[in-house]
């Protein structure tokens, strides 16, 4: 993956570093007296991480902003041309009980922020047994060992298998919807499904894009507009999930084509096998 553009310079960036990250979690996981722009209470590795991205992705040519999860503003930089969009740690509260953790990334043509439409690529790094990277560019999804030299190849034109096999759904169960609450049971009673959460997004949906199934984190009672924020893990996932042959919803329609109104917009995020979210948007309609 040697850069041939500023796309592929990005994407070599975050990989390069998605290994100093996960080294660099040692003696990181601690909780910052800080909070980030949605509220939540910040571990020491998300700032740090936040920072190490923000200092490398701002340094190459052709990228016109940077913003993350995890800081309130957008930096702008001199060039006008794709905008960075990261959530630097997902699953950070996982780092107390050594779980499964993840980066996000989005890249677009569009100032943020801005529709999943304006994406060009997007993809996921997971600190599992193995740092590994999906990555969708041009309507294809790659995945990728890391081990800190040049990306290993996995898996080429990776699609989801036709047969769904796991699910998981985030939210505590008496905050879900009714009608969202229907379609979980309906999911749990097919002894043929298997539930798959672990408490970072991005290992769950993993699990999806291995497997085959649905992951959703949907609206809830306290909140309406969803929990996770649509620029920085709403979009670049829904992205390499629709690159892949599945769908995304906001429940209703792809999240790909929610309007944002905020930076840190929140968006209900239903991802998986197209028949799992054509069946879940009947429901919740």
């Amino acid at each position: 993956m040697s850069g041939t553009d500023t796309v592929d310079d990005v994407v070599a960036t975050i990989a390069r570093s998605a290994i100093e990250i996960r080294q660099g979690l040692v003696g990181r996981r601690g909780k910052a007296d800080v909070e980030n722009p949605s509220g939540e209470t910040q571990a020491e590795a998300d700032i740090w991480a936040d920072e190490l991205l923000a200092e490398r992705l701002t340094s190459i040519d052709g990228v016109a902003q940077y913003a993350s999860e995890e800081r309130s503003e957008i930096i702008d930089c001199e060039d006008e041309a794709y905008c960075v969009a990261v959530d630097p740690l997902d699953g950070s509260s996982n780092l107390k009980s050594n779980n499964t953790m993840g980066t996000v990334f989005g890249i677009y043509d569009e100032p943020l922020p801005a529709p999943g439409s304006a994406l060009v690529a997007s993809g996921w790094i997971l600190y599992g047994p193995i740092t590994t990277m999906a990555y969708a560019r041009d309507g294809t999804v790659t995945k990728y060992e890391l081990t800190g030299g040049e990306p290993s190849v996995v898996e080429e034109d990776v699609t989801l298998p036709d047969d769904p096999l796991v699910y998981g759904f985030g939210g505590r169960v008496p905050d879900w919807p009714a009608d969202f609450r229907e379609f979980a049971r309906e999911i749990e009673s097919d002894s043929s499904n298997k539930l798959r959460y672990g408490g970072a997004m991005i290992g769950d949906v993993n699990q999806v894009l291995t497997y085959g199934g649905i992951f959703a984190y949907p609206a809830l009672e306290d909140s309406p507009r969803g929990k996770l924020r649509l620029q920085f893990e709403g979009n670049p996932i829904a992205y390499l999930i629709e690159a892949a042959g599945g769908r995304s919803s906001d429940g209703s329609q792809s999240i790909l084509e929610v309007e944002p109104t905020d930076l840190h917009d929140r968006v209900p995020l239903h991802v998986g096998n197209a028949e799992l979210i054509d069946r879940l948007e009947d429901v919740l309609e």
